[in-house]
């Protein structure tokens, strides 16, 4: 990989105890990370969840309220965001309709009085990666949005900074468009080899471009870490119904015993007591929560699972299917089957919940510790 910034320092970033208020309005709530050089990280939450606002603070576009943010060994804190050495793509592209990509690409280059031949080696070069250069002497009302957007990233390769930040770019694209482009970003995060920061509300963008992610939950990190941890070993409940499509299932449990690494406990409306192996001791006269993938859900014949439901809908996807099953309380489960599974709505059928797949959350909403089969363990460490 050859860094867009030459390789002369290294782009790792520190943000320390961020906040960020707006009135009486706490935004970030006391922000700490640490992003390595050369690392692709999402910020991911739902809306209002302070992603953007996180953002637009490291690229000095808002003043902190408390806090400060190291890049490359630098204090960037009160810098202007001109000093930063930080490019950023917006999600509306911002190009200038009355230039031409060309220079839309070069114009800022120009403002900092680079020589003309650094310019054009610059604009050639960022136009060959991202295969514009039969479009420089378009203007971007010419260009699909697929088009633009490689114009609005191409402006910033060519300030050939220490970090990038992307805020939301792919959301005006369609749905096809959004898969093609991702491919793109993460070849050219692979080529140039800088520190990447992507701002998305779209899980499956995080979770396929990013080597780690940051989940941030009203103005907080929630969990930082890769996606296979964050889907295997979810920090908590929040992080749990998050990722994942469909969301995790949950049930209400009660503990019903403890031994030496592991405990047994009740879910409402089950039949029977499930054995969860972990070292955790959580007090048994509070309430739990018992979680299950869909995926890791099973159909079984009725009275045969420790839960017993009726189908209301199979959402029939061609190679799989989603069952939606509603408990006699009324809760609803949805589990993952094959395409071709024979349950149809209206049928009785039970629910078996393995054990080993199952997680477990205290009644603070933590995630209780737990083992994971010898695979999945390898990718999480590698």
């Amino acid at each position: 990989m050859v860094h867009a910034s030459g390789g002369a320092s290294l782009a790792d970033l520190r943000i320390e105890s961020l906040h960020k208020s707006f009135g009486p309005v706490d935004v970030l709530k006391g922000i700490d990370l640490a992003i390595r050089d050369g690392e692709f990280v999402s910020f991911l939450g739902p809306s209002g969840c302070g992603k953007s606002t996180l953002l637009r603070s490291i690229a000095g576009l808002e003043t902190l309220t408390g806090g400060a943010i190291h890049l490359g060994g630098r204090d960037i804190t009160d810098l202007p965001s001109a000093r930063r050495d930080i490019a950023m793509v917006f999600q509306n592209y911002a190009l200038y309709p009355h230039m031409n990509v060309r220079k839309n690409m070069s114009f800022g280059l120009s403002l900092n009085g680079m020589k003309t031949a650094e310019i054009d080696r610059r604009v050639a070069e960022a136009a060959d990666i991202l295969r514009i250069t039969d479009l420089l002497a378009r203007k971007p009302k010419q260009l699909s949005g697929g088009q633009r957007q490689r114009v609005a990233i191409g402006r910033a390769i060519v300030r050939k900074p220490q970090l990038f930040l992307l805020d939301e770019p792919l959301s005006n694209l369609d749905a096809g468009l959004r898969v093609t482009m991702r491919a793109e970003l993460a070849a050219l995060h692979e080529r140039l080899g800088v520190t990447m920061i992507y701002v998305t509300h779209d899980q499956v963008e995080a979770m396929t471009l990013s080597h780690r992610v940051v989940v941030l939950d009203k103005g907080r990190v929630s969990q930082f870490g890769s996606p296979l941890e964050l889907f295997h070993r979810p920090a908590n409940l929040f992080v749990a119904g998050f990722i994942g499509s469909p969301k995790m299932n949950f049930l209400p449990a009660r503990i019903t015993g403890q031994g030496e690494g592991a405990i047994t406990l009740r879910a409402d409306g089950t039949a029977s007591d499930l054995t969860i192996a972990t070292p955790a001791r959580p007090d048994p006269a509070r309430p739990v929560t018992l979680g299950i993938r869909p995926d890791r859900l099973e159909i079984v014949g009725e009275g045969e699972g420790q839960l017993t439901g009726t189908v209301q809908l199979m959402e029939r996807l061609g190679t799989e299917s989603h069952a939606h099953i509603a408990l006699a309380d009324g809760t609803v489960l949805v589990a993952i089957t094959d395409g071709t599974h024979p349950a149809r709505a209206h049928d009785r059928v039970g629910l078996r919940i393995p054990a080993a797949d199952a997680h477990v959350f205290d009644a603070d909403g933590l995630a209780l510790p737990r083992a994971l089969d010898p695979a999945t363990e390898r990718l999480l460490t590698q």
